[in-house]
C-alpha cells in the first residue's frame, strides 16, 4: 500500500528566492526519505498553489506547514483548504529542538562568539498563540546557549527586531546577535539586515535539520487518529 503524498505547503513570496529555497528544501526531503512522494505548494505569490496541488492528490495527502509557528494562514488557508480535501494536517514546524540545532548552525556559520546574546528575530503575527510559540523556541534556545534570547518581529508584532537589538545591547553593554527565525530569504530578511545586529544570520530552509523535522511532522500527522 502506498503511503500518502508529504504536500509541504509554504506562504509563497514575489522573490524567486523564496522559492527555490522551498524547493532546496523538498529536494532534502527525498534524499532523507526516498520512498515518499514529496511535493510542494504555495498559499499565495508562486505556483504551484494548496489548491491545486490539493486537486491533484485530493484525501491521499498528508500537508505539512512550512511554518515555524501557528497563526492565520494555518489555521484558516492551509486548514480549510484541506478540510475541504479531505486531507490531514501536520502541525507547524515550531517550536521544535530540532530548530534549536539549525539555529546553532546559522549562528556558528555568522561567526557568532560564544555568549553572544541574541535576538531570535520571526516574522510576527497577530495571533497570540503564534507569539507564544516564538517565546518558546527562544527559551529552547536560551537553555543550549546559555545566553539571553529575546524575540522580536519584522512585522507589526512588538517588539520590533531593530527596538530588541538596542534594548539587548543597552542590557547587556556588548555585542548583539540577530538569529532569523524564517525559512526563505525574502523582504522580511532584508529587513533584519538593516535591524543593527552586530551578526545577523541566514534564513533556516536549506538546513538538513528542517528537512529531517519536516518527516517527523508528516509521520506523526499520519498514523494520528482522525
Amino acid at each position: 500500500m502506498s503511503q500518502p503524498t508529504l504536500l509541504a505547503v509554504a506562504h509563497g513570496s514575489r522573490n524567486p528566492a523564496a522559492a527555490d529555497a522551498v524547493r532546496a528544501l523538498a529536494r532534502q526531503i527525498r534524499r532523507l526519505a526516498p520512498v515518499l512522494d514529496v511535493r510542494v505548494a504555495f498559499i499565495g505569490h508562486a505556483e504551484p498553489s494548496l489548491h491545486s496541488q490539493l486537486g491533484a492528490t485530493g484525501r491521499d495527502a498528508v500537508v505539512v506547514p512550512l511554518l515555524l509557528s501557528t497563526g492565520y494562514h494555518l489555521t484558516a488557508d492551509i486548514a480549510g483548504a484541506a478540510n475541504s480535501a479531505g486531507a490531514r494536517v501536520a502541525a507547524p514546524l515550531g517550536p521544535d529542538e530540532l530548530l534549536v540545532t539549525a539555529l546553532q548552525a546559522r549562528l556558528n556559520q555568522a561567526g557568532v562568539p560564544a555568549g553572544t546574546p541574541v535576538v531570535l528575530a520571526a516574522a510576527g503575527s497577530a495571533d497570540p498563540e503564534a507569539t507564544q510559540d516564538v517565546r518558546e523556541q527562544a527559551g529552547l534556545l536560551a537553555q543550549v546557549l546559555g545566553v539571553p534570547v529575546v524575540t522580536a518581529y519584522a512585522t507589526s508584532a512588538q517588539p520590533s527586531v531593530a527596538g530588541a537589538v538596542a534594548e539587548l545591547r543597552q542590557r547587556t553593554r556588548g555585542p548583539v546577535a540577530v538569529a532569523s527565525y524564517l525559512l526563505a530569504p525574502g523582504h522580511f530578511q532584508d529587513q533584519l539586515a538593516a535591524s543593527g545586529g552586530d551578526w545577523v544570520t541566514a534564513p533556516l530552509g536549506g538546513h538538513p535539520a528542517l528537512a529531517g523535522l519536516v518527516i517527523d511532522r508528516y509521520r506523526t500527522a499520519r498514523t494520528a487518529r482522525p
